[in-house]
Formats: C-alpha cells, sequence, structure tokens
C-alpha cells in the first residue's frame, strides 16, 4: 500500500475542509506535502509561533515558502506564554486554543497533525515509566472531536524515516528543532532508548494498538455500567454505593476519574492513589475533597459533587457559568451565581431533594440582588434548565 493510499485511509470520515498544523520539521511537512498530492480539496495551513525559540520565525518562512509552491492558503498564529504552569503543557494547550480559533474562523472541519508511529512509541516508553494504566499505554486516537472541530492523526502507522525519504525524494527540506536532542526533556530520552535498544517502533505502536482496542472494549462496559449504578441530578451525580462498590476495579476507576474530572472543571482527573482514597472514604461514610469536587457519603450513595468553595463570580442568563448555562426567561436584572448557604436557608424543602446540604451550595442560582430569585436544581422559582458546556461522561446521550 503507497504512502499516499494509506494517507487517504486513515482520512477516511474526515470534514472537510482540511487544515494542517506545519511546524516546519519533517512529519508536518510531510503532512503538507501528502494532503497536497492527495488532492483533498481546498487546504489551509497555519503554523504556531510559540516565541521562545530564535529560530521560530525562520521555520515559519520555511513553511510559507512550502505552502507558496504547492498553492495552500498559510497563517501564522501567535502564541505567547504568560509565564504560570508548567512550559510544556502550556505551549501544547495554547498551540491547540490557537489552531481550533484559527480553524472555525476559516470553516475547516478536520485539523491534521503530524504524530507518526516514532510519536506513539515514544510517548508509550514515557507512559510506561510513569506507570500508566491502560488508556494511558494505548495508541493516540486516529481522529477525535474537540473545541468543536475535528482533528486527526494520519501519519499514525507511518515512521519518521520514511516520511524523510518521502520528503527527499520531493525536494523538500526541513528544520531540526535544536531540543530534539536535549536530554532534560524526557520524549529525547525515550527517542535514545529506542535507538539504543534497537526497538522497533511499528511494534511498540502494533501494541498500543492492541492495547486501544482492549481501552475501547472497556469504555463500552464502562458506559453499560455507568447507566446502571448512577444518575444525574441537577449538576450532580448520584451514585448506587453497594453497586459501585460491587464493580470491577478498573470500570469503577474509570467512571469515577472522569465524573470527578467533569464536575472538578478540570481538564485532568486525579491521581489514582488519591482517588481511590476519596472514593473507600466515601463508601466507609466519610466526605472528602479533591480535585474542585465533594465526594459526599449519604444513605448508601455516593455523591460527586462540586465543592462549594471552588465556585466563584457571576453571569447572566445564558452566559457560561463554572461550566454550565441557564436557559429560559428572567427579568434583566438577575444573575447567576451559587446558591450558597444564605440561598439554600430560603428553599424551606430543599431536604425533598434527598441530598446532603454540602452537595446542594455549589448549585447555579438566580438572584436579583439579595433576593433568590430561582434554584432550577431545587425546583424553587420560574423553570429554568441546566445546560452543560460538557455533557456528564457515560450519562449523556
Amino acid at each position: 500500500m503507497t504512502l499516499i493510499a494509506r494517507f487517504e485511509a486513515a482520512l477516511l470520515g474526515a470534514a472537510r475542509p482540511i487544515g494542517l498544523a506545519v511546524s516546519g520539521g519533517s512529519d508536518s511537512l510531510s503532512l503538507l506535502h501528502l494532503a497536497a498530492e492527495a488532492g483533498l480539496g481546498p487546504l489551509y495551513c497555519a503554523t504556531v509561533n510559540h516565541g521562545l525559540r530564535p529560530e521560530a520565525a525562520g521555520e515559519c518562512e520555511l513553511v510559507a515558502q512550502a505552502c507558496a509552491k504547492l498553492g495552500v492558503a498559510h497563517e501564522v498564529l501567535n502564541w505567547r506564554w504568560s509565564g504560570a504552569g508548567n512550559l510544556q503543557a502550556e505551549a501544547r494547550a495554547g498551540r491547540y486554543r490557537a489552531l481550533a480559533g484559527w480553524a472555525k474562523r476559516l470553516g475547516v472541519g478536520t485539523v491534521l497533525v503530524g504524530h507518526t508511529e516514532d510519536d506513539v512509541a515514544e510517548t508509550f516508553l514515557m507512559r510506561m515509566a510513569r506507570g500508566s494504566g491502560l488508556k494511558g499505554l494505548s495508541q493516540m486516537q486516529g481522529q477525535w472531536q474537540a473545541e468543536g472541530i475535528g482533528w486527526a492523526r494520519p501519519l499514525l502507522a507511518m515512521s519518521r524515516a520514511e516520511l524523510r525519504n518521502y520528503l527527499r525524494g520531493v525536494g523538500q527540506h526541513w528544520a531540526e528543532d535544536g531540543s530534539n536532542a536535549d536530554l532534560k526533556y524526557d520524549r529525547v530520552k525515550m527517542r535514545q532508548a529506542l535507538a539504543e535498544a534497537g526497538l522497533s517502533t511499528a511494534r511498540i505502536a502494533e501494541t498500543a494498538a492492541r492495547l486501544a482496542q482492549a481501552d475501547h472494549a472497556l469504555e463500552e462496559m464502562a458506559g453499560l455500567a455507568a447507566k446502571q449504578v448512577a444518575a444525574l441530578q441537577g449538576r450532580n451525580i448520584v451514585i448506587n454505593g453497594a453497586a459501585l462498590a460491587a464493580l470491577p476495579e478498573e470500570i469503577a476507576h474509570r467512571l469515577m476519574s472522569a465524573w470527578t474530572a467533569w464536575q472538578g472543571q478540570s481538564l485532568y482527573p486525579p491521581r489514582r492513589a488519591a482517588l481511590a482514597q476519596a472514593l473507600a472514604q466515601a463508601l466507609s461514610g466519610q466526605d472528602s475533597t479533591l480535585n474542585g469536587c465533594a465526594l459526599l457519603s449519604h444513605q448508601g450513595r455516593v455523591i460527586v459533587a462540586r465543592e462549594a468553595a471552588a465556585v466563584t463570580g457571576t453571569a447572566a442568563i445564558g452566559e457560561h457559568w463554572d461550566g454550565l448555562t441557564l436557559l429560559g426567561d428572567g427579568p434583566p436584572d438577575v444573575e447567576i451565581r451559587a446558591l450558597g448557604a444564605e440561598g439554600l436557608a430560603s428553599v424551606k424543602d430543599w431536604r425533598a431533594q434527598r441530598l446532603p446540604r454540602a452537595a446542594l451550595l455549589a448549585t447555579p442560582a438566580l438572584w436579583q440582588g439579595a433576593r433568590l430569585f430561582a434554584a432550577p436544581s431545587l425546583g424553587f422559582g420560574d423553570a429554568f434548565k441546566l445546560n452543560f458546556k460538557v455533557p456528564a461522561p457515560y450519562l449523556s446521550d
């Protein structure tokens, strides 16, 4: 099967038009040339300049020249680090945000990124060294949805060596990032380990693909289990404690990991050990908090609630507030903020919800000055609908 045929097969079902994230390295420039050769229709290309290396401007120009020769529209997206958080993690998140905004502006259906078989093998070893579970060791997704657009990695079954041979054949040179030889980075260490041990990236990628199949099967099982043991009540996830405890450990961990990340408004779930401890406490009748969540034990149930101390700010009806919006009609002077102790005191029959007080303090409420106007989760006041920015994992159709 030719390189082009493999490339096209990896993009079956991808929404058009196609956007390309090209940095100037060999992997992403191969992406550009393969897309152009495959005749995928109008193509749009973007290069994110992080402003971290003096060579970046030259790499942007290299991509611009390659696009000009191929008749592909090109744009440079500038991103700057605020100085907060981990630089590599922030740069990655900033890059994807910049690309998503660019894609939406141009009406791009799918953005292609240039991860290869080598990236799969390196990531596998990095995560294995960190003690990752099945999900972490599984192969990267070939296609997925995020930020309201499609993303695809059509080079996952192609090695960096064969892609560089392809670029030599079309007369395209590429930029070498000096950080790719810096052993202070884990990925570079793994790349060196692969070379020194003579490990086959194709074999490692094959193993990662098999693990991805196993992970998919467990995801299906987790989805079925979720609907048997839990339900969404307002913004709270209410779980039958005995049924949760009876689940296989891996399934229970998947559910709780996803639910605590969702409820805590976090990109990443709590660490496995911390989550296991909090869950054990909840099943034994003790409450705890972690990652912006409260795990509460109440009448044989475990409730994953939003931690009241983590909720701040206000919003108008229809605006995003703490991961959700309230849909409905109300006076122009009302605002959304947490129900809190003061609001709960205004709802005389709040115990009818059969939820503990701590699970209700962070629920959204509409306030008209100091007066509670509505508390949708408690059936108080005018009817409003909770609309979550991200649906509750495993519990939303």
